[in-house]
C-alpha cells in the first residue's frame, strides 16, 4: 500500500480521486474544498474496516492500479491521435489557401486580358453600332415609304372602282385601309397616320354618300319612312324581285363598310370626350343601314319637337313619347319582314326590329335628359314628366318587346339632383293626400261593409287609400334599374308608414274616452290592415330581393344603419326590412286593444255587482228546484256580454275581433275567478246555480265564435267541478291533497300526487292549494266554518 501512495500528495488525491468506486466523496460540496492529505486521510478513515484486513486491502490496491493503469493508457492514445488530425487539418487550409491564391491570379489575368480586348474591339464596335442605326433607319424608312405606298395604292384601287362602278372592291379597299389605320394605332409616326386618317375619312365619305343616296332613294320608293299605320304588308311582291335584290345588295355593302365607319364614329367620339367632362359609357353604334333609315325619322323628331314649335312644349311630353310609340309600331312589321332576312342572310346577329327602336330611343333619351334638367323648379310639370317617363318605359318593354339588358330612359330619372327632386315630390304628394284622406267625410267607414265576403279586415276608406298609394309608389319604382335607388324609395315609404301611424296615434288618442265608438274601432282596424299588409310584402320577391340588397351594400343602403344582429336576421331572412314598423304597429294596436278590454271590463264589473253579491249560502239546492234558470242578478252582466260581443263582431276585423273575444274571455274568467268565487261561500245549491250560469248561459254566448268556450275559462270551469263535487269525493279529495303536504318531504313514499286526483276530474289549471282553497268555500263539508 505505501508502494502504491507514492510520490506527490496532489498525484496521490488524483488518483484515487479518478480511481475510486465511491463517487460521494467527489461529488460532496465539503470535500471540493479539502486538501490532498485530508481526501487521503478522509478516504482511509471511511475504509478503516476494510484496511484491518488484508486481503480487502489486496483487492482494493488490484482494483486502484488497474484503474491507474487504464486511465494512463486512455490518455496516452488521446494524445497520440490528436496531432495528427490537427496537421491533417492545417494541411488542408494551406492547400486550400494555395488553390484560392491560384485562382485570384488567374482571374485578375484573365479580367487584363478581356479589357485589353475590349479596348481593341470598342473602334470596330462603335462602327458596326453605326451601320445598325444607319440600317434601321434605312429600313424604317423603307417600311414607311411602302407603307405609303401602299396607302396610295388603296386610295387608287377606291379611285379606279369607283370609276368602274365596282362598289365591293372599293369597299373591301377602303376596309383594308381600316385595318391599316388600326394597325398603326401605336405608331409614333403621326404624320402618316394623320394622311391615312384623312385619306381614309375621304374615302369613307364617298362611299357612304354614294351609298346613302342610293339607298335613300330606294327607301323612298319603299314608301320608307311608314309615318301612319300600314293598311297592307310591304314586304316586295313577286313582281318587285329588282327592287328586293337591290335592297339587299345595298344593305350588304353598308353592312361591309360598317368597319371603317364605327372606326370613323370611335375616333371622333374619343376627341369630343377629351373636351368635355367624363359620362357613362356609350352603348354600341347602330348598323349603318338602320342609321341612315333612321335619318328622315330624326328630321322629323327635330322638326316638331326641338325649337319654337307648338308641338315642342315641356307641359307636353306625351306628345314626343307618344310619336316615337307610333313609329316603332308602324315600322316594326317592315323591319321584321323585309330587313331582319337581308341580316340573317349577311350572317349579322342583330334584331332589326331592336336596332330601330334603340335608334329612336337615343332621340327619346337626349330629349328627356334636356327637359328634366328645365323642370326641377316646376313641381307640376315635373311630376307630369316621371309619370310618362314611366308609362312611355312600361309600353316599350311590353308592347315592344325590348330587351331588358338594354337602357331605356329610367336611368335618366337616377341622375343626383332628378332623383332627389322625385322623392322629394313623392313625400310631398303623399303627405298632401295623406291630410286629405284624413279628413275625407268617408275616412273611418270601409268600403266593403255591405259585402261580408270582402270585408274581413274592415278596414277604413283612409287605411286602404293610404296603402294604395304605397302600392302605387312601388309600382312606379319597381323598374327601376338601381337597386340602391330603390331602397331609397323603400325608405320613403317606411318613413310615410311611420308617419301615418304617429297621425293614427293621435286621433286615437282623441277617441279613446269612447273605445267602442265606430273611428276608435276604425283606427285599430287600419292599423291592423295595414300590419297584415306590411307582413305580406315581407314575404314579396321583390322586396326580399331588396332585402338582400340591402344586406350586401350594408350601411350604405339603410340610413342610420343595423346591428349585427338584425344584419344577420335580414341575410338570413328571419326578418323583413318592415321588421321595426311591425314592431311599432303592433305595440300600437295592442295598446289599443288593452284599452278597449279595460273599457268593457269596467262595464261588465258594473253590471256584475249584484251577481258578486249573491247569497250563494242560501239558494236551494238542484233537487228542490224543477227547472234551473238563469240568476236574475246575472241578466244584467250576460246581457252586456253578449251585446258587446256582438258589437265587436260587427265593427272589428275577424283577426281583431279573435283576439278581442279571447282577451275578454281570459278577463272575465279572471274576474270570475276572483270577485265571485273566491269572495263567496256556496251551498250545493249555490254551486249548482253557479255551474248552470256559467256552462249554460256565459260559455255558450261564446260559443258561437269557437267550438268548446269554456276552455278559455279554465278557472272558472275548475272551480265549477270543485265546488260541485259530492260530499265524499270532496272530503277525499280535501285529505289526499293535506296528506300530500305533510309527505312531500318524506323520501319513498308511493302515494300518488293530488295532481293525479285533480286531473282524473278534469281540472288541470289550478294547483292543489287553489283547490284546498275553494274547497274551504263550500259549506257542505264537515267540520268547516259557517259564516253568519
Amino acid at each position: 500500500m505505501a508502494a502504491a501512495v507514492t510520490g506527490t500528495p496532489e498525484r496521490a488525491e488524483s488518483e484515487i480521486t479518478a480511481c475510486s468506486p465511491q463517487p460521494a466523496y467527489t461529488a460532496a460540496p465539503h470535500r471540493e474544498a479539502l486538501s490532498a492529505e485530508d481526501f487521503v486521510a478522509g478516504f482511509l478513515e471511511d475504509r478503516d474496516t476494510e484496511l484491518m484486513c488484508s486481503k480487502t486491502v489486496g483487492e482494493l490496491m488490484e482494483h486502484l492500479t488497474e484503474q491507474n493503469n487504464t486511465l494512463k493508457e486512455q490518455v496516452l492514445t488521446v494524445s497520440s491521435l490528436v496531432p495528427p488530425k490537427v496537421s491533417a487539418a492545417l494541411s488542408a487550409v494551406e492547400d486550400a489557401r494555395c488553390s484560392l491564391e491560384a485562382l485570384l491570379q488567374r482571374e485578375q489575368l484573365t479580367f487584363n486580358m478581356l479589357h485589353k480586348h475590349l479596348q481593341d474591339a470598342q473602334p470596330w464596335m462603335d462602327k458596326l453600332e453605326q451601320t445598325c442605326n444607319q440600317v434601321d433607319f434605312i429600313e424604317r424608312h423603307m417600311k414607311y415609304l411602302r407603307c405609303l405606298q401602299h396607302i396610295e395604292e388603296l386610295s387608287a384601287t377606291v379611285q379606279q372602282c369607283l370609276m368602274t362602278s365596282s362598289a365591293w372592291e372599293a369597299i373591301r379597299a377602303v376596309d383594308s385601309m381600316a385595318a391599316l389605320d388600326y394597325g398603326l394605332n401605336q405608331s409614333r409616326c403621326s404624320h402618316l397616320q394623320n394622311f391615312l386618317q384623312e385619306t381614309l375619312s375621304f374615302w369613307h365619305k364617298i362611299m357612304k354618300d354614294r351609298l346613302t343616296s342610293d339607298f335613300e332613294k330606294l327607301l323612298t320608293q319603299l314608301h320608307w319612312p311608314i309615318i301612319s299605320p300600314p293598311t297592307q304588308s310591304l314586304t316586295p311582291t313577286p313582281g318587285c324581285q329588282e327592287m328586293e335584290g337591290q335592297l339587299e345588295l345595298l344593305v350588304g355593302q353598308l353592312l361591309a363598310l360598317q368597319t371603317s365607319d364605327d372606326l370613323l364614329s370611335q375616333r371622333t367620339l374619343d376627341s369630343s370626350e377629351a373636351l368635355s367632362p367624363p359620362q357613362l359609357s356609350k352603348p354600341a353604334p347602330l348598323c349603318l343601314p338602320i342609321q341612315i333609315m333612321l335619318l328622315p325619322l330624326n328630321k322629323r323628331f327635330k322638326y316638331h319637337f326641338y325649337g319654337n314649335r307648338q308641338t315642342n312644349s315641356l307641359s307636353k311630353p306625351e306628345w314626343y313619347l307618344t310619336q316615337v310609340l307610333m313609329w316603332m309600331g308602324n315600322n316594326s312589321t317592315f323591319m321584321e319582314e323585309t330587313i331582319q332576312p337581308i341580316l340573317d342572310r349577311g350572317g349579322v346577329t342583330l334584331s332589326a326590329k331592336v336596332e330601330l327602336c334603340r335608334g329612336l330611343l337615343s332621340l327619346v333619351q337626349e330629349k328627356v335628359a334636356s327637359d328634366a334638367s328645365k323642370l326641377l323648379y316646376d313641381d307640376v310639370l315635373f311630376c307630369h314628366l316621371v309619370e310618362e317617363v314611366l308609362q312611355f318605359e312600361k309600353e316599350l318593354r311590353s308592347n315592344h318587346s325590348y330587351p331588358a339588358e338594354l337602357p331605356g330612359v329610367l336611368h335618366l330619372l337616377l341622375e343626383d339632383a332628378v332623383l332627389q327632386k322625385w322623392l322629394t315630390m313623392e313625400k310631398k304628394m303623399a303627405v298632401e293626400k295623406m291630410d286629405a284622406m284624413l279628413s275625407a267625410e268617408r275616412a273611418w267607414s270601409s268600403q266593403y261593409k255591405d259585402i261580408s265576403d270582402m270585408d274581413d279586415l274592415k278596414a277604413p276608406d283612409c287605411a286602404e287609400t293610404f296603402m294604395t298609394l304605397l302600392q302605387v309608389i312601388t309600382e312606379r319604382y319597381r323598374t327601376l334599374p338601381c337597386p340602391s335607388a330603390q331602397l331609397k324609395f323603400l325608405e320613403l315609404q317606411k318613413e310615410l308608414v311611420d308617419d301615418f301611424r304617429i297621425r293614427l296615434t293621435q286621433v286615437m288618442k282623441e277617441e279613446s274616452r269612447c273605445p267602442l265608438g265606430v273611428r276608435y274601432c276604425a283606427i285599430l282596424n287600419a292599423v291592423n290592415y295595414i300590419s297584415t299588409i306590411l307582413g305580406d310584402w315581407g314575404d314579396d320577391v321583390f322586396f326580399l330581393q331588396l332585402q338582400q340588397t340591402a344586406v350586401s351594400l350594408g350601411e350604405e343602403a339603410i340610413p342610420g344603419g343595423l346591428g349585427i344582429m338584425e344584419m344577420g336576421r335580414l341575410a338570413s331572412l328571419e326578418g323583413s326590412l318592415f321588421d321595426g314598423l311591425l314592431a311599432l304597429l303592433d305595440r300600437l294596436k295592442g295598446d289599443m286593444l288593452g284599452r278597449l278590454l279595460d273599457f268593457l271590463m269596467r262595464e261588465i264589473k258594473e253590471k256584475a255587482k249584484p251577481y258578486c253579491q249573491e247569497r250563494w249560502l242560501s239558494l236551494p239546492s238542484q233537487q228542490d228546484q224543477s227547472t234551473m234558470s238563469l240568476s236574475s242578478t246575472a241578466c244584467p252582466m250576460m246581457l252586456c256580454v253578449r251585446d258587446r260581443l256582438l258589437n265587436l263582431h260587427q265593427v272589428l276585423g275577424f283577426s281583431l275581433f279573435h283576439l278581442a273575444w279571447q282577451g275578454l274571455a281570459e278577463r272575465l274568467d279572471n274576474f270570475l275567478y276572483q270577485d265571485v268565487i273566491l269572495c263567496n261561500n256556496f251551498s250545493d245549491g249555490g254551486a249548482a246555480q253557479l255551474q248552470f250560469d256559467m256552462t249554460r248561459n256565459l260559455f255558450p254566448l261564446f260559443g258561437h265564435y269557437c267550438k268548446k268556450p269554456e276552455n278559455f275559462f279554465k278557472h272558472v270551469k275548475e272551480a265549477c267541478i270543485i265546488l260541485c263535487l259530492n260530499v265524499g269525493s270532496a272530503i277525499l279529495l280535501r285529505s289526499l291533497i293535506k296528506e300530500s303536504d305533510m309527505t312531500r318531504d318524506c323520501a319513498g313514499t308511493g302515494d300518488p300526487p293530488p295532481e293525479s286526483a285533480l286531473n282524473e276530474l278534469g281540472v288541470y289549471c289550478l294547483a292543489p292549494c287553489d283547490v284546498l282553497i275553494l274547497l274551504s268555500l263550500r259549506t257542505s263539508c264537515p267540520g268547516q266554518w259557517y259564516p253568519s
